[in-house]
């Protein structure tokens, strides 16, 4: 195993800081749930669910009715960056 695998395998740690001014409704949802796991778990599921949101798995089903879904077969990965990017840019300093 080379060493690069091996620092893959480390668990990722967050330590991050969210205003209401920079996300209200992302602040008001984990706002909802006292600090620690709960939480936490609660951001993990939102990420989550973004992701698979960005690539195309999920569909706008409330726009469309069940025949007239389509999931691309290979999502423009670069523009689903740039809408959660859009979403996220009060955070986001360069």
């Amino acid at each position: 195993m080379s060493a690069q695998e091996r620092g893959a395998l480390r668990p990722i740690r967050l330590v991050f800081e969210l205003s209401r001014e920079e996300n209200p409704r992302l602040f008001d949802e984990l706002s909802q749930f006292r600090q620690g796991r709960k939480r936490v778990n609660r951001l993990r599921l939102l990420a989550y669910d973004g992701l698979l949101a960005q690539h195309g798995v999920f569909a706008m089903s409330s726009l469309q009715t069940p025949d007239t879904i389509k999931v691309p077969k290979k999502p423009d990965v670069q523009q689903a960056a740039a809408v959660t990017n859009g979403v996220f840019q009060p955070a986001i300093t360069e």
